[in-house]
């Protein structure tokens, strides 16, 4: 991270320079840190500049001119959600800065960062990667201008995004720049984003459209061809070949056109082209539709390369990077992170507290949650590690000083996919057509918990070991397939509460989000109730619940207070739907639309409606009283005010205006 440093290790220049929204830290749940050992496991030397100022080009020169390229990231989370709340106000604590201050990173940090390159060093090639660049690698709904923007390709002076989880892609971008290719060449790393130029874009329409033209005429020419060839045949006469010098120059050129026209032909039936930025930024309709045919090609096995035209560029989406090998996986997890904040911070960074004794097992996530953006990031397969892999790294946190015996989270996106996979998964992928979990766990999926109880029995005998915590992330209708995981769980993994996602209790709503029914939380309460009781423990279930997601009404908010009421479970931890790229959710919030049926999906904008439906999460509390009661008022619920035991709120005789 300075030049001290960089002459400590006796190098004169470095490789590759990664820019970060975030402090760094070197721990493989940051990204920075992931890319930055596995570059430098490839032979490369890397430096970091972390939460640079961005108000001059100065702090992008610190470290001097990278040999190779600069790697532009906003951080683990997207700049909006580091700095601002879903009410659109500025946070007042940073997780991923050293003290939990907030202001260390731009909005729209990967556009400002690599302008400030720009300045500095014209010459050096941009990479785009982490969350940010790669849920905005096309035209998206923003949340923060209530605007569609352009892809932040489209927008950045960049030359290449790396989307998903990155570290095929960027070595070999890495040794393909150490080879000496021009990063305008690499066009064909899956994984990676890039640009067209609109006239190039244009040309390449016009000859693919040449050689289908051709290909109609020749198969037309060839049926021609045949029907002389047989009469001629009849009749006896011998057919004549032409040489190499009698075939005519003019020919000889038509043929070479024919070539590149088939070269373009061929190029484009690995892509599909969706509706421009010009049609989605105006036709909520269009956004829909291109939505749709992006979502169904994140598949790494079978899925197409996606083509988007913008006004000044055109942008070109690769086919995903295939997930990393349980080898793989198992190499960089087990590179030489230190575990620890960068020497130079004076102050903890609190995203690291959280994640300090925790234990990353696999990637992906099949749950397909409306409002998740996992799906386009690290997709639905699961991509997993060994047994064996996971342990060492386990006795290795033992080994540190400040280990107090317990580790605190064993897991992925979720806890409980670890080692699950489907058969169909190797030939063709995930399925385009259906989820795997809604509206019901599909049976060609292999649900069984056997390789994550292992690991977990393992864990708990390793000397050093008091607790091995699963304390979230456990989807709770996988775990009810699977009773001597659940009985595990409770006896071993929990310190007292098991934080769970129901999100809702409102049918219309679970199913907008594509989560399992109150049914079957209702069933996993009960067999957790009765399991706990078997163990001889007294453990809760802590609800994490939305409001303001869409298709959510203020009819369905109330029905979920009064659930709430009824069956105890009333939380804090309600967070309101905030709209980030690339979520089904996002695009139903903006369009009003379902993308997948067309059909309408109502939608709460308005500033006033988030509150009240948020505030009735909250009932029970006196500073909501105003925004519950008028809520009510409005649903025509005001049975629901009173001194009746069903009331969510008490009668005043007189309300303040």
């Amino acid at each position: 991270m300075s030049l001290e440093e960089v002459k400590a290790r006796g190098w004169e220049e470095l490789d590759i320079i990664l820019i970060s929204g975030d402090a760094y830290v070197d721990h493989s749940s940051f990204g920075t840190a992931i890319i930055g050992r596995v570059l430098e496991d490839a032979g490369f030397r890397v430096g970091v500049i972390a939460q640079p100022r961005w108000d001059s080009p100065e702090d992008f020169k610190k470290l001097g001119k990278p040999r190779l390229f600069f790697s532009v990231s906003a951080g683990n989370t997207d700049s909006m959600v580091s700095n601002l709340t879903p009410g659109l106000k500025p946070r007042n604590k940073d997780a991923y800065s050293p003290g939990g201050k907030t202001g260390l990173r731009p909005n729209r940090a990967v556009i400002i960062y690599s302008n400030r390159i720009k300045e500095a060093f014209p010459e050096v090639p941009i990479v785009l990667g982490g969350i940010e660049a790669s849920l905005r690698r096309f035209a998206h709904y923003d949340y923060l201008s209530d605007k569609v923007r352009q892809s932040i390709l489209a927008d950045a002076p960049a030359d290449l995004i790396v989307y998903g989880m990155g570290e095929l892609q960027i070595v070999e971008i890495a040794k393909r720049l150490q080879a000496g290719e021009d990063i305008r060449n690499i066009r064909d790393v899956p994984g990676t984003v890039w640009k067209m130029e609109v006239k190039a874009w244009k040309e390449l329409k016009k000859r693919a459209e040449k050689s289908d033209n051709r290909s109609n005429k020749k198969e037309q020419e060839k049926s021609e061809k045949e029907v002389l060839k047989k009469e001629k045949s009849e009749q006896g006469i011998p057919e004549k070949e032409k040489s190499e010098q009698e075939i005519p120059e003019k020919e000889k050129s038509g043929q070479k056109d024919e070539k590149i026209a088939e070269n373009a032909a061929t190029f484009l039936k690995r892509y599909l082209e969706i509706p421009s930025f010009s049609e989605v930024s105006q036709d909520k309709t269009a956004f829909a539709k291109a939505f749709r045919i992006y979502f169904a090609e994140q598949n790494p096995v079978t899925g197409k390369g996606i083509i988007q035209p913008h006004p000044k560029t055109v942008i070109v989406q690769n086919m995903p990077m295939r997930l990393l090998t349980e080898a793989e996986m198992d190499h960089v997890y087990e590179l030489p992170f230190t575990g620890e904040t960068h020497p130079s911070y004076t102050e903890p960074v609190p995203a690291l507290e959280m994640v300090k004794f925790s234990l990353t097992t696999h990637r992906g996530c099949f749950g397909g949650c409306a409002f998740c953006a996992i799906t386009e990031h690290q997709g639905r397969m699961i991509a997993s590690r060994s047994i064996e892999s996971v342990l060492r790294e386990a006795k290795k946190l033992t080994e540190k000083p400040d280990f107090k015996g317990i580790i605190n989270g064993v897991g992925g996106p979720s806890a409980n996919m670890y080692g699950m996979e489907c058969k169909t998964w190797g030939k063709k992928g995930a399925c385009l057509d259906k989820s795997c979990l809604y509206p019901r766990i599909c049976p060609a999926l292999d649900t069984s918990h056997k390789k994550l109880l292992e690991l977990l029995r393992r864990l708990r005998e390793l000397p050093g070991v008091r607790h091995v915590f699963t304390g979230y992330g456990v989807r709770y209708d996988l775990a009810l397939k699977d009773e001597e995981y659940l009985g595990e769980l409770c006896a071993y993994h929990i310190s007292g509460q098991l934080r769970i996602a129901p999100e809702h209790f409102s049918r219309q709503v679970t199913n907008v989000m594509c989560k399992p029914g109150r049914e079957v939380y209702e069933k996993f309460t009960q067999k957790f109730t009765e399991l706990n009781r078997k163990c001889g423990k007294e453990q809760y279930i802590v609800n994490y619940l939305m409001s303001g997601h869409p298709g959510c009404t203020l009819e369905d908010m109330i029905e979920m207070a009064e659930y709430v009421r009824d069956h105890g479970g009333y939380t804090e931890q309600v967070q309101d739907f905030t709209p980030t790229p690339m979520t089904v959710s996002t695009c139903m919030y903006y369009t009003g639309l379902d993308p997948f049926t067309g059909k309408k999906v109502y939608v709460a904008k308005g500033k006033k409606e988030k509150a009240m439906q948020r505030a009735l999460m909250h009932y029970r509390n006196p500073a909501n009283y105003e925004l519950v009661y008028e809520a009510l008022e409005k649903a025509g619920r005001l049975d629901l005010v009173g001194n009746a035991h069903k009331c969510l709120i008490r009668r005043k005789e007189k309300r303040k205006k």
